[in-house]
């Protein structure tokens, strides 16, 4: 079964037996979902936000090219239907460590400043979701610190 399939059967059912032994895909989507609307909080959600994307879904969660524009897809259209972030943020929550929740926490801020500025919706969102994933402001901010060097930004 592929990754988008077992995506697509989480996200079908609430809680079956299969999906709590799929927490990977869960954490890939939720993640990707998460980007996207980190990525839109501006109003200019642009080709390099999608770039920047793709490149962490490649290089971070280990997918391919192709499965990774079509989680990017998904993503999009998840987000596209006002799905809130709560039922993402709860899913990295109840199964990822709190090194989990920084590395997701970590992806998104490379979101954030794929564009190379942070926008102040971005921020407010970054705040939201770091309370929900119970990451601390300062735990937060040293992350945020620590991706605006790795891009020259500071």
């Amino acid at each position: 079964m592929s990754i988008i399939k077992k995506i697509g059967n989480f996200f079908a059912a609430e809680t079956t037996e299969q999906s709590k032994t799929q927490p990977i895909d869960a954490e890939k989507l939720a993640a990707a979902a998460l980007m996207v609307e980190v990525a839109m909080q501006d109003g200019d959600y642009d080709q390099d936000e999608r770039n920047v994307i793709e490149g962490i879904l490649i290089n971070k969660l280990k997918l391919s090219s192709e499965d990774a524009l079509e989680l990017l897809a998904i993503a999009e259209d998840k987000q596209s239907q006002s799905i809130q972030i709560l039922s993402f943020t709860k899913e990295i929550k109840n199964h990822f460590d709190d090194q989990g929740r920084a590395h997701i926490m970590e992806m998104l801020w490379g979101v954030v400043f794929a564009d190379g500025e942070e926008d102040a919706y971005e921020s407010n969102l970054m705040r939201r979701i770091a309370g929900l994933l119970y990451i601390s402001d300062k735990e937060s901010g040293e992350i945020r610190k620590k991706v605006m060097q790795e891009n020259n930004l500071l």
